[in-house]
């Protein structure tokens, strides 16, 4: 797994510069599915996790840190300096690594971090129903008014 997430995140020296880049990086500079395929190529790492029995805390926050690398890399220019800077594969391999050494204690940090990212959505969600609210109560006082 650690071969993959060096060749998924730092396989190629950018001349000149200390910068790393890899395959999921450059998947990202191909329009309209390159971050979805670099996401898929992730999904391997996750598996074999799965497959050593990693619990469901430290699963979920890995397949966090993969859904940031797709959602944030496909926003154009600035989504590749994401893939650069955030390497997705590289953080699961050491959470995974560091699940093996210390199981407990990354379970429960695992937990905690899930539980953040789903209140954080679920606030994200509330917040754009009740914007969609209070638009459409605007917009219908609006064609009311007129």
């Amino acid at each position: 797994m650690r071969d993959l997430a060096r060749v998924l995140d730092e396989a190629i020296r950018i001349p000149g510069t200390n910068i790393r880049v890899g395959l999921d990086a450059l998947l990202g500079l191909l329009p309209g599915g390159g971050d979805v395929a670099g996401g898929l190529f992730s999904g391997l790492i996750i598996l074999q996790a799965a497959r050593s029995g990693a619990p469901t805390s430290v699963l979920g926050r890995m397949l966090a840190n993969v859904v940031l690398d797709v959602v944030f890399g496909a926003i154009p220019i600035l989504g590749d300096v994401f893939d650069v800077a955030w390497r997705a594969n590289t953080r699961n391999v050491r959470l995974l690594e560091s699940w093996r050494e210390r199981p407990a204690s990354t379970k429960r940090a695992s937990a905690l971090a899930v539980g953040g990212i789903l209140l954080t959505l679920f606030l994200f969600i509330g917040l754009a129903v009740w914007g969609s609210i209070v638009l459409f109560g605007a917009l219908f006082d609006l064609l009311q008014a007129a």
